[in-house]
This record gives C-alpha cells, structure tokens and sequence, in this order.
C-alpha cells in the first residue's frame, strides 16, 4: 500500500511539472524575421518602461504612427494600429513572439526565467522601410546589477 502511494504521488508530481511549460512556444503565433539588413534611420523622444509582465509606452512627441511593427531586443514583434501622438500604451509581453513562435519571458510569480529584459526597442512602418528606435528606460534592477557589475 505505501508503494502504490508513493507512486500515485510521484506519477501526480511529474504531470504537474509536465504541465508547466518552461518556454512560451506557440508555432501559429509566429512572425517574421528581424529585418536585419536594413538600418535605422533615427530615435524618436519616445520613452520605453518596462511595468512588470508588460511594457508602457509612453509618446510624449507630436508624431504618430500607424500600421506598424514593433520590435523588441531584435527579436520579438507585436503588429500595431497605431501609435498616438501623446498616447500612453501598456502592452503585454505576452503578446510578442518570434520567427519561431517562441515568446520573451514576461516574468511574474511563478516563472522558471528572469523576465526578458528591454533593451531595444524599435518600430517599422513596412517590411522594408527603416526602423525607428525608441528610448528603452532600464528598471532599478537593472541598474543595480549594472552598478554591481562596474564595481566587480
């Protein structure tokens, strides 16, 4: 009897952690690459903070955007409508993927990586027009570990 319960139990656990999935990954989901090749051509006043499990994007110009793509660390995108002069938006990270259908870790409570960090941020109007950065702000943590860093 204390065999059977100890391998319900251990049977239990391991569908548990099967459950949970390490690596957001959803093929239907996927985007195009990163456009590499091409340069960008400038960097709009447009602050980039990271707030938790999403990013806030704050457009405190008077340009707007419309149809765009926007780009994170190279690597992620998330399709836009538009961008509004003086609009505040706060987008999940959950809503990014790649050219695999792979996502960046938003972070919160129960994760298995640190949260994707947001070091570059870009917009492109087209496939082929140049990308537009915008002023990533690093968190205090960040900061913190680049102090650290510096005094090692």
């Amino acid at each position: 009897m204390r065999r059977e319960v100890s391998l319900i139990f251990l049977a239990g656990t391991a569908a548990l952690l099967s459950a949970c999935e390490a690596i957001r990954y959803e093929p239907t989901k996927a985007t195009r690459a990163y456009p590499f090749n091409l340069p960008q051509a400038r960097t709009a006043a447009v602050q980039v903070f990271n707030d938790g499990e999403a990013m806030l994007i704050v457009n405190a110009t008077v340009e707007s955007w419309q149809n765009i793509d926007l780009w994170l660390n190279q690597r992620y995108m998330l399709h836009l409508d538009r961008i509004d002069a003086g609009q505040t938006l706060r987008l999940s990270l959950g809503d990014f993927w790649d050219v695999r259908g792979e996502g960046p870790f938003p972070g919160g409570l129960l994760r298995y990586y640190p949260p994707t960090p947001i070091r570059l941020v870009q917009i492109q109007s087209s496939a082929d027009a140049p990308l537009v950065g915008f002023v990533s702000i690093p968190t205090e943590r960040e900061l913190d570990a680049a102090k650290l860093d510096k005094d090692a």
